[in-house]
């Protein structure tokens, strides 16, 4: 059961809190220079600081650490989206300060992250897959239309890749050679596509400074205690990296792509972690067909399976591709340097410089297109193999 004082906290972020965030994201958007919120709206930052520890100073008092692991997960979400909001509004800046100056927020927030085994921040699935909603509605840091729509898609996103990643996680038990193999390789392919038209919805529909101006900001890394930590990103789920693993696109012996799992654990939930983990270990169907292709090549099964499977590879491809040529480009890099901020130092979530994100993300993204490099451990090789030994009718496009 939710306690009186957690029910009435979720109210006021689900309220006041949500509205003062949207009162202070008009005054900053109607000023000049729209990135520099100092001395704007100091009363409503000062009431949304004032507000927020009163709740969590309470909560403090009461103890509340044993409502089982979604009613804590749902707070910590709640202490996380205050400190996000602090950070975003310029109350805290780990920048100038060697420890957050929000005392009780951390100390709930460790407290409960320490006993959730996750980090004392709001993840990305307190606002998506994980946000509950009353009377229809979810929470989220403001009432601008532009977040709502931000959050929908994100969320029906994630749900997709989730079901491409249990279509394939199904494979495993069946083998390659399966008859209903692929049914599985089918299923994960629609869910891909899901991805792609949703993103493109998404990309269609959002504005660009709306995006880069009022909802990013929320995503920047803060300190929580002495500790800072980086943002929450649209992919902290286990699905995405677990297609990844299983197609054999990346590989948990790639020292960037074991970094980059290392960086995320803390932000999925304990279930997702432990999903991961398990694929870390699997052997990939990519590595699986090209085991058989010396004895089976010429099987029908052989062929109709391993087309079935370069389709999905090809589709995990093409999203890879549409998420970095437009959400990161559009979105990010090109308002960034019309802005001339490239180089401002806290405008990523993750923490480094624009220019190493964006190196990062295209390594990551070459990798799941399979592309045609020999300084990243590409499979675009191996990719080409299987294709070259499937008949006319059963090849895919490359």
């Amino acid at each position: 059961m939710r306690t009186p004082m957690t029910q009435a906290f979720d109210a006021w972020i689900r309220n006041d809190f949500r509205a003062m965030n949207t009162e202070l994201e008009a005054l900053y958007f109607a000023r000049e220079q729209r990135e520099n919120v100092d001395g704007v709206g100091d009363p409503i930052k000062q009431q949304l600081v004032a507000e927020g520890r009163e709740f969590i100073v309470a909560l403090l008092r009461e103890g509340n650490t044993d409502e089982g692991f979604d009613q804590g997960f749902e707070l910590l979400g709640d202490v996380g989206l205050y400190m996000a909001a602090c950070r975003r509004h310029g109350i805290t800046d780990p920048a100038r300060e060697q420890r957050s100056p929000l005392t009780e927020a951390s100390a709930l927030a460790m407290q409960l992250g320490a006993s959730l085994g996750s980090i004392p921040r709001f993840a990305s699935s307190h606002l998506e897959t994980h946000n509950r909603a009353v009377n229809g509605v979810y929470k989220s840091f403001t009432s601008l239309a532009d977040e709502r729509l931000f959050l929908d898609y994100n969320t029906r996103g994630v749900l997709a890749y989730i079901r491409a990643a249990e279509a394939l996680l199904h494979v495993l038990p069946l083998g390659v050679s399966h008859p209903v193999t692929p049914d599985l390789l089918s299923a994960a392919r629609t869910a891909l596509e899901d991805v792609a038209h949703s993103n493109a919805a998404l990309f269609e529909a959002l504005d660009i400074d709306r995006f880069f101006y009022c909802i990013r900001p929320y995503y920047k890394p803060h300190r929580v205690g002495l500790r800072e930590y980086r943002g929450a990103n649209a992919g902290d789920f286990a699905g995405i990296n677990v297609i990844d693993l299983l197609l054999g696109l990346c590989r948990a012996d790639d020292p960037y792509y074991s970094q980059l799992l290392v960086d995320k654990f803390l932000f999925m939930r304990p279930e997702d972690q432990l999903l991961l983990r398990d694929c870390m270990r699997r052997r990939s169907l990519l590595d699986s067909f090209l085991e058989e292709l010396p004895t089976h090549a010429g099987e029908p099964w052989f062929q109709q399976n391993a087309s079935a499977f370069l389709e999905v590879c090809a589709m995990h491809g093409k999203v890879a591709l549409q998420h970095h040529e437009q959400l990161v480009e559009k979105f990010i890099a090109r308002p960034a340097k019309s802005a001339g901020l490239e180089d401002k130092a806290d405008l990523s979530a993750s923490g480094p410089p624009l220019p190493v994100l964006l190196k990062g993300l295209r390594t990551l993204c070459d990798l799941r297109a399979a592309a045609d490099r020999d300084d990243i451990p590409s499979r675009y090789a191996d990719l080409q193999r299987l294709r070259g030994v499937l008949q006319p009718s059963a090849a895919t496009p490359a």
